[in-house]
């Protein structure tokens, strides 16, 4: 993702759970259904700390880290406004503080998966039709939503949406 928060993988916490944050990132499952819940619950921090861009090329993996996404952090000031685009669109009616994300398609074996919105559901709805409910003129064979999730360094990371209307 081009706009992920990111920083260097050798200074993130490396393993399932980052230090502290309770962010768990031990299952490409945690990882979207974590994502997911943050962005509903408007919590950036959290949302950015599950964020990473895989490694192209010479460049490295960077991962959402206390550097990058913590209080004040310039990379987290520009998501805010990115991703606060995505709590009203991925919220259910009726709305919860304390959504239940969970992912109902088996995710396989690998380094990467995609998760269709369809396959992702928030307190029991599937995220594409949540999304099709706030939305004006668009019909279901019109919307395309996926999530990818990575492992980069033994964790998983939400590595893009795909998130296409037409």
């Amino acid at each position: 993702m081009s706009s992920s928060p990111v920083d260097d993988k050798s200074k993130s916490p490396e393993g399932g759970s980052s230090a502290g944050s309770g962010v768990d990132r031990s299952s490409a499952e945690k990882a979207v259904t974590g994502w997911v819940a943050a962005l509903i619950k408007g919590d950036v921090e959290e949302a950015c700390l599950l964020m990473a861009e895989p490694a192209d090329g010479s460049r490295p993996a960077q991962v959402g880290s206390t550097k990058t996404c913590g209080d004040g952090a310039p990379e987290r000031e520009r998501m805010k406004a990115t991703l606060g685009q995505f709590k009203e669109s991925f919220t259910p009616d009726p709305p919860s503080s304390d959504p239940k994300v969970e992912v109902t398609q088996d995710l396989g074996a690998g380094d990467k998966v995609t998760v269709p919105g369809a396959e992702i559901n928030v307190d029991g709805q599937p995220l594409d039709k949540i999304v099709l409910s706030h939305s004006t003129g668009v019909t279901q064979d019109q919307l395309d939503i996926k999530v990818e999730s990575s492992r980069i360094e033994g964790s998983w990371y939400v590595t893009n949406l795909d998130f296409n209307v037409g």
